[in-house]
């Protein structure tokens, strides 16, 4: 994948597949270690220790709709491809916790990517399961909580398309009030 943006994506979706009520997403940008930190936390229903130990494999997944499993694979070489690691906690019943870790300034870091659209994308794909957006750059962070936009819009979906653009336009202006780089 091409951007960051795209891999979050991804895992969020896993997250959203694996029953998660609460997407917890962190990006981290760390100018002064030349850092980027990317954490998403979810409470599905997790993965047993065999799994765990095999879920980076390209040729592991649990569908039965395909017999390769790209994401985590791909999302740990890149990782590991801008100087940096990936780690994976899970539990049984109780969630996931991938985080990533990679040299900020890195030649092969792959770019952030469109984070505004994945955040539309999953307001609107994962109705049912509430997402905690931090960006944080520096001492400077912004925060997007559905369940809070939710409240304020008396909505119980954000798919409309005016709530919608809105979502895109608040997150753009917020990474661009921050400064963000990635």
């Amino acid at each position: 994948m091409r951007e960051l943006s795209l891999h979050i994506l991804d895992i969020a979706r896993n997250s959203v597949e694996a029953g998660a009520r609460n997407v917890a997403l962190t990006v981290v940008e760390d100018p002064e270690r030349d850092r980027l930190e990317i954490t998403l936390q979810d409470d599905g229903r997790g993965m047993d220790a065999e799994t765990l130990a095999r879920v980076t494999d390209p040729f592991y997944t649990t569908r039965t709709t395909r017999h390769v499993g790209l994401g985590l694979s791909l999302l740990k070489a890149t990782c590991e491809q801008a100087g940096g690691v990936m780690e994976l906690t899970s539990t049984p019943g109780k969630g996931t916790l991938v985080r990533c870790v990679m040299g900020l300034s890195n030649f092969d870091r792959p770019p952030l990517g469109d984070l505004a659209a994945v955040i539309q994308s999953l307001a609107c794909e994962t109705e049912h399961t509430e997402l905690v957006y931090r960006h944080i750059v520096g001492d400077s962070e912004f925060r997007l909580d559905t369940m809070e936009v939710k409240r304020e819009l008396e909505a119980d979906c954000l798919c409309a398309p005016p709530i919608l653009q809105w979502l895109g336009r608040h997150v753009r202006e917020g990474l661009h009030d921050l400064g963000s780089r990635a």
